[in-house]
Formats: C-alpha cells, structure tokens, sequence
C-alpha cells in the first residue's frame, strides 16, 4: 500500500512538472524557457519599508522566485549586474479606464425627456448597471500601455467610467508580449459606483446629486427585498449587485462633500467603499477622517493662473487661487491624519505628466516612503492582490522598475519596466555618459566640445577658439553621431563613432567639408558636473486655511460666548413688544436674563446705547446654500432630500449674515409637484454642512402648485401632468397608494421598502409638514380639499400671493402663509397679487411670514417687512414678527428661536438703528452665542482678502516667469438659484 502511494506520488508531481499544453504551436519550434534571471548589486525595495542594499533579486517565468542579500543562482541563470542602480515594484493605478470604450453621449433630442426605462429585465433606472463587466469591453492597446510603462505603471484596474452603477472591472497588467489570458489578473476586481448618471442612458431621473443619493438609497433597499426571495419579476441589475457584494466596493465621488454623502450612504446599507476623492479632502480632514474610508487621491493638481492681465485676474475667486496654492499639500495632510489612501493618474491630462506631480506633492511635505506605498502596496492591499502585486515578495509577479537612483528625484532615469518577466525598455541600461568638456581634432584642426544634458538626450556645442559652430548630435544604443559647420561655412564636419565604457576618449570616422575622410579624436578635459540648481519643485509660502476655505472664511470657527448686550432698544417679538434701555445676558448659547441693569462678572460686554436688538430673521423660503434646487426627472421626488446638498461654502451665507439672517428653511424647487425633503438651517459660516443643519429638525417637505409643475412648455414628450387638473389627481393617486402602502406595511406582509412612500405616509400621519408654492385661489383650495381628504391640513402656502381671495378658507384649515411684501406681474399667474396680501391675510388671524426666495432679497428681509406697514398699516412690532417669530411658528422652531425670551437660542441681531429702516446695518449677527457676523471683522476681512489676493497673484506671476505652464482666467461663479433652476451647482476647484 505504501509503495502504492509512493508511486501516485511520483506520477502526480510528474503531472505537474511535465503537465502538457493543450494548444500546437505552429510557428516554430516548441521549446519553454526555464532559465532564470538574476538582478545583483542593487538597491531593491521589497517593499517601501524593506530596503536591501546591494541585493539580488531572481526571477523565472514571470514570477519572483527569491529576492534577498544574499540568494543562490542557479546554474541556468542570465545574471544582470545593477551595480550603483535601484530596483522597486511597478507602479499601480487602482482607478482607471485603461482599454475600456466610454460609452458614445447619447443626442439630445431637444427638451423632450425620457422618463420609463429602455430595457426589459432589468432595473427600472437605466442608470444602475452593475450586471455591466469592464471584461466583456475590454481590449488591450499597446500604444497606451507603453505610456504608462514608460511613467513606472506595471499594472492598472479598469472599469466603465459610465452610469451611477456601474458594475465591475478588470485588473491588468500592462505586459507587452503576453495575450490577456496572461494579462488579466482579476476579471471582476471590484463593484463600482458613482453620483454621474450614463451618458449613453436618456432616462431623465435621476437629474440632481440628490436625485442620484436618493436612487442608490432606493437601489440597496430593493437588493434587499429582492434577495429575500420576493420576486415579482425576474431583475438581472438587482441579481448582480448581489452577487458582486463580496467585492471591493469602489465608488467616485470626485469632491470632499462628495466623499462624505458616499460615505454617509455606505454607512447605511453597511458598505465600505474605496473612494476616489476630488483633491480638496484637505479642507475638510476631520470630517474625511470619520469616514475610515481609504481613498483615491487624484494629482491633478492645477496649474497657476495666467494673472498677467489685471482685468482678467479680477474673474479668479480667492478660493480657486488658494486651491492652486495648496491642492498639492493634499496628500501630506492625509499622511498626517493617518488616512490610508492609494495615487491615480485619473484625470490628468496625461500620464507624462506623472512624474512632475507626484514631485510636485513630495515637495510640499509628502514623503517619499508614503508615495510609494501609494503606488505600490497600498493599492495591492485594497484590491486584495497583496501577494501578487505591489511588492517583490517571493512569489509576487515579476513587475519591477530598473532606475538609475531615487524614483522620485528628478535626474533619475528609468531604464526598464518589467510586467511579468517581460523586460520593457524605457531608456537604454548600456548607454554610456558621454557629457563632458572634449578638446579634439579633426584634421588639421582644433576645436572645443561641451556635451551637456541628459544622459539619453545630450545636447552638444562646438567652439573654435572665438566662434561657437552650429553643431547636431544625435546618440543611441551608444553610437554618437556629430556635425557642425565649418567656421567659414564652406561645408560641414561629419563624423561617427562607437563609444565604449571607457570614455575618456571618443574617437571615430570623420568627413571633412572638402569630402576627405579621416579619423577624429575628442579627450575629456573635464568631467560633466550636474548644475547646483535650485529644485523647480520649491513649496510656495502655503495660504492659510479658512472655515470655509473660500473668500471672507473665518481663520477659526465662531465659538460661543457669554455675552452681556447692554442698554440697546430690544424688540422681543413677545407680548412684552419693544423695551427702551434693556439688557440681554447670553450664556452657553442661551439667552438667560432680559431686563435692566443686569451685571455678569466674566461676561463680554457689548454696549447697546443708541442700538437695536432683534432676534435674528428667519427666511421661511430660501434656495441659497445649495448645490442643487431641483430634481426634475420624476413628477413626484418625495424620496430626495436638501439636507444632501447643502453647500456650506455658498457665498449668500455670509451675504445672509449680513442682513441679520439666523436661520432659513432650504426648499426644493418647483418643477414637479410633489417636491423634495426641505433642510431647515442655522447660517454657521464656517461650519460644516451637517452641522448647519437643525438638530432634531422638523420635518418639512415641498409641494409645488401652478405653472412651473405642469411643464407644459417642455416639448410633446413632457411627462404628467400638463393640466391643473392632472396636478390634483396627481396629488390624489399619491396619498391613495401611501394609504395602501401603510395598509401592507403594517400587515404581517413583507413588504418593499420605498423612501418615496415613506415620505407620503409622514405627511399623512402629521410627522412630515407640507410647505406649498402657490398662486391662484383655485389651486389653493383644490390642495386643502385634496389634503382634508387624506386626513391631514397644508402647514404653509408659502409666496401666495391670491392669499387675500381665500383668507377665510386658510384660516378654516389652520394653514400659515409665506408671502412677498410686494412682487406681482412677473408672470401671468401673479397677475392678480397684490401689496396689502400679507396684511389682510394677518388680519384675519393666519400666521404670516415675509420671505424671499431670492438670493438678494434674503439680505434686506428687514426692509422687506418694513413695506406692510405701508400697505396696510402693521405696527411696526407686528411687521417685525413676521421676519422673526412668524416663520418661527411655520416652521414649528418658535419654542427655540425667533424672538427675544429666556431659554431660548441666542440667535441675535444687533442694528445700529431701527431694523425696519433702510439706513439699518447689521453690526453683529450671533446664533447660539457665537458671533458669526461682525461689522468691523469684515472691515478687517476685506483688507486681509485684498492682501491674499495679492500674494497669491505674485506667487502665480512667479510661476510663469519661470516658464510654467499656466491655464487661462476663469470664473467660477454660483448661479443664484431659484424655484424653476434646473441646473445644478458644480463647484470648480
């Protein structure tokens, strides 16, 4: 039995050594190459942190078989001696679309959209593909792969960089004479996901960056469902998002915002994604840091401006010149934060401009172990192919790089780039240094040589005692090759030779300019010496960073103080009406004390003598501090939300500030009648956005009414509904299937978790407040009608302006209003407002607010209010209220803020003169205690944003005088949204 085994063992490694291939091969003779190779005498980095000097790395049919001090060699070994040379793993890039076709733009047809899918089968958003697979597009085009040899990349993961799912990719490696049996390492090396729609898809929805967090919200729910065996039909996207799951988890998100809403949807649904960042992660590296994500950093870092022009250099915002100016800083803040990340040539313009980034990255701090690892184990680590790729590890591919010292200095050459045993010339090993300072003769003459440049590329010039010739040199595979011109231009010098390692002496054939040939002889007097220049790679004096990190940022966010406001006229918006002489003491962002002669020991005082205050304004209708207003794609978005664009640096925050605005309610836009989630915020320039947000927020949403939800100017395609009367059936088929979908969810049925009908069931169970554009009494009416009859009333018609027609009818409902004080005829539906709307409505008892749906009418809501005691007699604390307390109310925040009373938040404005006056600044605008507005700081803050300014515009100006590449002016300027924008806000970094 024993011998038995024996055997079955021989003749099993027998198998192996001598197992057969199961092709012919008809193109020669059939013979595999066992022989090894072995690298001695270098510098081999193992891996960043293992170093072996004067090492031998030995390697066999594309695998490292033994790297060390000290190895045995074989006998059937080629051996390559790398004295004074370094060897390191090839580089990877872990996200690129390296061989795979982007997918042609579909055409436009117009404004015409298309709203149901166009495939059977599949999921119902044409946008979510991850049954897509890079492999089934991939095709493998040497001329790129040797770009990105030629730059130190040996392997690259690939995927379609198209749509919001986009399915999996496909690992590389970049070797030249293999086939892609050999090449693909991995042909599903990861699921990936983005917040871009396809740009070959027409499906309108999702048309928003909310629109896109909400689909992938819904899309993970309903993977969910669906694996859970409740199958209606057959979903071949939803069968493999499943099945890819054990995948890593890629997802693009291209922006600091951006990795945190990715992160945040993760989270959620319990996935980790590998993120690929936007390059400003800096700004935010406490909130990116919670994330534990790993990140992609790209190193696209922008060129300085062309400032040259004064004019034009006026259309460059403060926050692009600091983005320049500290973007490269990028990945040594991450170091710093320990943020684990890997380098990606994604988005540049091009892989040659590799090197001169990375450099460019190290001179501002980063250091060089850490770049490595960014190239090299880190990314092998994420993709899960640590004992394949990134390191010379035994057993590890062959993919190396042969370079003359320091991979990362600038005079180093890379020689060679091996992808699996095949060696890849980038730059000739063998060829000799010939730079120097030559005397030489040719004939009967004497001249003087100096060969300059680069080792591969020397640049020659030819002297007589007095005149330099014009001369041309041409070396390779060290074969040199002169001409010049004799120096009374009767002809030209011609002369070639072979050059040995012993180059003290060139010597070689020559061609005088009469035709006579002869021999020349060129001695080296005095070896080349390499310039003591100055790096071009020198750190700029780095811009402060500010909260945010943008014009007019503050070098520290607000804290809270104890305060003391003394002898100010203080408008409550309470019972107690305006008091002369009253002090108001804050304390731990409370307003504690109101009255006189109130002392605090430790408490900041601010004397009010002469001055007003006021609880800050607050804008019950606002589309400021976003990043989008609309989702468009459907005519219901319930399932989107603001607070997932709030943009935190929006400029109109601080314009808001200001003006003495607190706190405002961010809407959705008005293009379908069933809006989005609203984000109710308190203006904290500097903070972030989740911190803006209201904690324990009420929850509101927008409705929309009239002209703009029906679309009906769209083109013929529009989707429903394109009549006032298919807006209420609308509204009626909604509530309808809410009902029924409480019905089931309550049941012991299971059922599909939908964030659109969840919503619905909010507003219907009183969780959830309605905020409704509205115009004409018809639909006002028709919307408390249609709510009565689901069982819940409309919280605010807010910009009514037929509100006057059907005060009554409001006032029976218990529905509040927000109005303008005085728009009307900017449409035909307006025709009919009126200035006294806000008045008659507050006569008849309803909770009116003033707001401004404007990015510049939000900065004077203070004169605004003022305009009702024109048209129609308001006292002026009732015309206060309705800035103040009154969109307090609307907005279920009266019990913390909106007027001047003990225990509430300090949210306080101090005037220097009456808020209802024209001629009224706001001096200082607190919110929770912190001062986030101050009249003099901004005095100070314009003459420090001057100063900036110029120094960036200097240290740009010295970018070009050295012969750098610069890029045009431009001018990234923030549309000011309103209701009916259905654009989105790209920030341009």
């Amino acid at each position: 039995m024993k011998k038995q085994l024996i055997t079955a063992v021989i003749l099993f490694c027998g198998l192996a050594t001598f197992s057969q291939d199961y092709f012919p091969v008809n193109d020669g003779v059939k013979v595999k190459n066992t022989n090894y190779t072995a690298f001695t005498n270098a510098k081999i980095f193992v891996t960043p942190n293992q170093i072996i000097t004067s090492g031998t790395l030995l390697i066999q049919n594309g695998k490292v078989i033994e790297v060390g001090k000290t190895v045995d060699i074989p006998k059937n070994t080629v051996v390559v001696d790398l004295s004074g040379k370094s060897i390191y793993p090839s580089f990877i890039d872990i996200y690129s679309e390296f061989g795979v076709e982007k997918p042609e733009k579909v055409k436009s047809e117009g404004r015409s959209a298309e709203y149901e899918p166009s495939r059977a089968g599949y999921y119902w958003n044409d946008h979510i593909m991850p049954e897509n697979g890079a492999i089934s597009k991939f095709n493998y085009d040497d001329t790129v792969a040797e770009t990105l040899r030629k730059v130190g990349f040996g392997v690259v993961n690939s995927h379609i960089h198209d749509g919001i799912a986009r399915g999996t990719g496909v690992l590389v490696a970049l070797n030249s004479t293999g086939n892609d049996g050999d090449r693909i390492l991995d042909d599903r090396s990861g699921q990936y996901f983005s917040f871009n729609k396809s740009i070959a898809k027409k499906q309108s929805y999702p048309s928003s960056l909310m629109g896109s967090m909400a689909l992938l919200r819904q899309m993970y729910h309903d993977e969910k469902w669906y694996a859970q065996g409740n199958v209606v039909s057959k979903d071949r996207s939803l069968e493999a998002l499943a099945r890819n799951k054990e995948l890593v988890q890629f997802f693009e998100a291209g922006d600091k915002g951006n990795v945190i809403r990715a992160d945040g949807i993760g989270d959620a649904f319990g996935v980790q994604y590998i993120i690929l960042a936007g390059g400003n992660e800096y700004e935010r590296v406490g909130d990116i840091k919670a994330t534990n994500a790993q990140l992609i950093l790209p190193l696209n870092f922008p060129e300085a401006y062309d400032v040259s022009d004064p004019y034009a250099a006026t259309y460059i915002s403060l926050g692009d010149m600091r983005h320049w100016n500290q973007s490269p800083s990028n990945p040594k803040v991450m170091t710093d934060n320990n943020i684990s990340f890997s380098f990606t040539l994604h988005d540049l313009k091009s892989p040659t401009e590799f090197k001169e980034k990375i450099m460019r990255a190290i001179s501002y701090g980063l250091d060089k172990t850490t770049a490595l690892k960014a190239l090299t184990t880190v990314p092998a680590q994420i993709l899960g192919k640590s004992d394949q790729i990134g390191s010379l590890a035994k057993g590890s591919y062959a993919n190396f790089l042969i370079a003359s010292g320091d991979i990362f200095d600038k005079k180093t050459i890379l020689y060679e780039n091996w992808v699996q045993g095949t060696k890849n010339v980038i730059s000739d090993i063998s060829l000799v240094d010939i730079r120097g300072e030559y005397a030489f003769s040719v004939g009967s003459k004497e001249f003087k040589m100096s060969i300059k440049g680069t080792v591969d590329k020397p640049k020659v010039t030819v002297k007589t005692d007095t005149v330099s010739l014009k001369s041309k040199l041409s070396y390779s595979d060290n074969w040199l090759e002169l001409s010049f011109v004799d120096g009374n231009k009767k002809g030209s010098y011609r002369m070639t030779g072979l050059v040995e390692k012993t180059n003290s002496k060139l010597i070689g054939k020559a061609i005088l300019p009469t035709g006579e040939e002869t021999t020349f002889s060129a001695v080296k007097v005095t070896p080349f010496k390499e310039k003591e220049e100055k790096s071009e790679q020198v750190m700029p004096k780095l811009a402060n960073l500010t909260y945010p990190n943008v014009g007019y940022g503050y070098d520290a966010i607000p804290k809270s103080e104890n305060v003391l406001f003394k002898n100010a006229t203080v408008w409550t918006s309470e019972e107690a009406g305006i008091l002369e002489n009253t002090d108001v003491l804050v304390k731990n962002g409370k307003i504690v004390k109101v009255g006189r002669n109130i002392s605090e020991g430790g408490a900041k005082v601010v004397d009010g003598t002469d001055k007003h205050l006021t609880a800050g304004i607050i804008d019950e209708h606002s589309h400021i501090a976003a990043l989008a207003v609309n989702e468009s794609g459907q005519n219901s978005s319930a399932e989107v939300k603001m607070e997932d664009v709030v943009d935190h640096e929006d400029k109109g925050i601080y314009h808001a500030l200001a003006g003495g605005v607190t706190s405002l309610q961010l809407l959705h836009g008005s293009a379908n009648p069933i809006g989005g989630r609203s984000a109710i915020l308190k203006l904290k320039w500097g903070e972030s956005a989740e911190n803006m947000i209201y904690d324990n927020s009420p929850k509101f949403i927008k409705f929309a009414l009239g002209e703009n939800v029906k679309q009906s100017n769209w083109g013929s395609y529009s989707r429903f509904p394109q009549t006032r009367m298919g807006v209420e059936q609308l509204f009626d088929n909604y509530f309808q299937r809410a009902k029924e979908y409480e019905v089931k969810k309550k049941s012991e049925m299971p059922y599909r978790y939908d964030e659109e009908m969840e919503t619905l069931v909010e507003i219907m169970n009183g969780e959830r407040f309605i905020s409704c554009h509205s115009y004409v009494q018809s639909e006002i009416n028709m919307m408390m009608k249609v709510a009565e009859k689901f069982g819940f009333r409309v919280n605010t018609f807010t910009h009514i302006l037929e509100g006057y027609k059907v005060a009554d009818k409001m006032k029976k409902h218990g529905v509040g209003a927000g109005t303008f004080s005085d728009w009307w005829a900017y449409k035909f539906e307006v025709n009919d407002a009126i200035p006294y709307n806000a008045a008659i409505m507050h006569d008849q008892d309803i909770t009116v607010a003033i707001n401004s749906d404007d990015a510049e009418m939000i900065r004077r809501l203070n004169q605004e209010a003022a305009k009702t005691i024109k048209y129609g007699g308001m006292t002026e604390l009732e015309a206060w209220k309705m800035v103040t307390i009154n969109p307090a109310k609307l907005l279920h925040l009266d019990h913390r803020t909106g007027s001047i009373k003990e225990g509430k938040d300090a949210d306080l404005v101090l005037w220097s003169g009456n808020p209802l006056s024209i001629y009224a600044k706001a001096e200082k605008t607190m919110i929770d205690g912190a001062i986030y507005f101050d009249l003099e700081k901004d005095k100070k803050l314009r003459h420090k944003v001057s100063k900036e300014r110029n120094e960036l515009i200097n240290q740009m100006l010295g970018e070009k005088e050295k012969g750098k590449k610069t890029q045009e002016p431009k001018q990234s300027k923030k549309e000011l949204m309103h209701c009916d924008t259905l654009t989105e806000y790209i920030q341009v970094d």
